[in-house]
């Protein structure tokens, strides 16, 4: 085997790009079933909500989803197989401190949709806030420049 034609840090290098890639199909999706499921948070499904949930994720994604896109989202069959809390907690180790904090940004704007915060959506905002291992200053949106 010649070590001229550099085969393992070319495949080194197509792997961090494939790595790259990953990491950001992972963080949409977890941006998509957070949101998506804060909808389900209590019983009051709210057409604001979902509307929110389609704005932000425009927003921050630039990636446009239907109301039954995410609707379905909230109910997905992940939930029956796995928890939210397990699944965050094994997505969070793949999460920078930035895609922590647009992820808990975003979920405050749907929760804030409706004009009125219920208990539930608290809740559910400490456990995602919890399962991403957030420290309070990213839970603040706050970070170093």
């Amino acid at each position: 085997m010649s070590l001229v034609n550099f085969a393992k840090i070319t495949k080194l290098l197509s792997d961090n790009k494939h790595r790259a890639k990953h990491k950001q199909e992972l963080f949409q999706e977890v941006m998509l079933m957070v949101l998506a499921r804060v909808t389900r948070a209590d019983s009051n499904v709210e057409t604001v909500e979902i509307e929110k949930v389609q704005q932000v994720l425009k927003d921050e994604l630039d990636q446009d989803f239907s109301v039954a896109e995410i609707r379905t989202a909230s109910s997905s069959e992940v939930f029956e197989r796995e928890s939210l809390e397990s699944f965050l907690s094994t997505a969070t180790r793949k999460l920078d401190e930035n895609e922590r904090m647009v992820i808990l940004a975003s979920l405050k704007k749907v929760i804030r949709s409706d004009d009125i915060i219920r208990s539930f959506e608290l809740d559910f905002f400490d456990r995602v806030a919890l399962s991403l291992r957030a420290t309070p200053s990213e839970i603040a949106g706050l970070s170093a420049d």
